[in-house]
């Protein structure tokens, strides 16, 4: 009876996402603690724990809960692209473009602070506008044409990459390639933070972004599974032919939601560089990696809206913990590494899930069996 139970809770899809991204985490770990003691085996499980610690290194309450703020500044775009990828994901589309949206999210929102002077809220909306412009072509190409929106998605990245850094120049520093600080020139620019910087101990970057980025999931998940839209594209997702027997316009849903999903990822783009955490270099020649990271984060979370919170947390936790590991026993890359390694098996959260499925039906097939024979026996007598 109880294993009957056990069982049961093992299968619910939600328990199979938790643990398959546990097992994950923990192999990605293993791996790089492996890396680790090849490379200096003196120091490497100090090296591990100081990664997995992250703020946590810092002796201080006060300097662990600033930076702890440091790590939730910048899981708000993360936690954007992830959405941008599960959501699309959801309609059966890989939004492969979402480092392309990312990018024009930097870039219109920047040059709608530095050029327009325009207030945070707007240059938020602009950016929204324009990752929902990109998606939107890829969606157009892909419902009319039939282009594949991996190969559109791709290609709309250097688009949008060159694009802005030719747009940034305009407002970039005299002596550096870097765009000049918001917070110098319209501070109005500057997303709000409603006294969250003074609860986490003065960190000017911590603003209203961070519990937006947290309720937007909530509502995309609404959206996904409690309305009549979001079960169409669902349905989508799973046969458009279908989808439009029934009458659903699947044109218009693979639109919309390569478009809903451009709006996502470059408002996260919008969330963070208007905070002035960092600037953006115009002669930048690679598409921002957080667009990719947003991949491992959906499938670390189990492409769920929820599970995309603790996932990009996780993640960039342990990127950011990375630059704590002794660089005297160990080169400056092994963080970014590590960190790779654990993101790249991140992608395997489903094989995982399908293992421990394939397992628990194969317990399932032969208890079935052995209580057969069990009848037929007692039958016999």
């Amino acid at each position: 009876m109880k294993n009957n139970k056990l069982r049961s809770f093992f299968k619910n899809s939600s328990v199979q996402a938790v643990l398959s991204s546990l097992v994950c985490i923990l192999l990605g770990l293993l791996i790089g603690y492996i890396v680790l003691l090849f490379i200096n085996p003196d120091g490497a499980a100090k090296a591990i724990g100081d990664l997995v610690r992250n703020f946590l290194n810092y002796s201080k309450p006060e300097a662990r809960f600033k930076y702890f703020g440091d790590t939730l500044v910048k899981t708000a775009p993360l936690i954007m692209c992830s959405l941008s990828i599960l959501f699309c994901y959801k309609v059966g589309l890989f939004n492969i473009g979402v480092a392309g949206q990312y990018a024009l999210g930097i870039g219109i929102s920047l040059y709608a602070a530095l050029a327009w002077n325009l207030p945070w809220w707007v240059c938020i909306l602009l950016a929204a506008a324009a990752g929902a412009l990109s998606g939107a072509i890829g969606g157009l190409l892909k419902a009319y044409r039939n282009v594949n929106e991996v190969i559109s998605g791709i290609m709309l990245n250097w688009i949008s990459l060159y694009s802005i850094n030719m747009l940034l120049t305009q407002v970039k520093e005299d002596t550096s390639p870097y765009t000049v600080v918001v917070k110098y020139k319209n501070a109005s620019a500057l997303i709000p933070s409603l006294g969250l910087d003074k609860l986490f101990l003065n960190n000017e970057y911590m603003t209203i972004a961070v519990p937006l980025a947290i309720i937007i999931p909530v509502l995309i998940w609404v959206l996904l599974e409690k309305t009549k839209f979001g079960y169409e594209l669902k349905a989508t997702g799973f046969n458009k032919n279908a989808a439009k027997y029934c009458g659903m316009n699947e044109k218009r849903n693979i639109i919309v939601t390569l478009a809903i999903g451009g709006a996502l990822a470059a408002t996260g783009a919008a969330f963070f560089y208007l905070t002035s955490y960092e600037q953006w270099n115009c002669s930048t020649s690679s598409v921002p990696a957080m667009g990719f990271n947003g991949i491992a984060a959906a499938f670390l979370g189990g492409l769920n809206p929820i599970g995309s919170i603790l996932s990009s947390f996780f993640i960039q936790h342990i990127t950011e913990g990375g630059a704590h590991i002794d660089k005297m026993l160990y080169p400056s890359q092994i963080s970014d590494l590590i960190s790779s390694i654990i993101i790249y098996l991140c992608g395997f959260v489903f094989f995982m899930k399908y293992a421990l499925s394939k397992y628990l039906a194969k317990r399932d097939e032969k208890d079935a069996a052995k209580a057969a024979a069990v009848k037929k026996e007692g039958g016999n007598k």
